[in-house]
């Protein structure tokens, strides 16, 4: 690993590899593959950016509910929940 890492670094490695790009890509799809890499990155780090928006908001929303309040609410789920279900077994 070490190797590969200083023979890229070579100035002749480089300009190798570049030319072989060039070849394989032309001289027109270069532009289009770089903004294209361009555009990818944006993208990427806008939706970074939203998913760390969404966590900070979703734990503000979690510390304002009130415990108590969330277990009577998923008390009063059960009980409904148990209520259609005797409704449909009498049924």
């Amino acid at each position: 690993m070490t190797v590969l890492l200083f023979a890229i670094e070579s100035p002749t490695i480089i300009l190798l590899v570049v030319a072989a790009i060039f070849l394989l890509f032309g001289g027109s799809k270069l532009p289009q593959l770089a903004r294209a890499l361009g555009q990818s990155k944006k993208a990427f780090k806008e939706g970074l950016d939203d998913a760390d928006r969404d966590e900070r908001g979703g734990r503000a929303k979690l510390d304002s509910v009130d415990d108590e309040a969330l277990f009577e609410e998923a008390r009063r789920r059960a009980q409904q929940m148990k209520t259609d279900e005797t409704k449909r077994i009498e049924r």
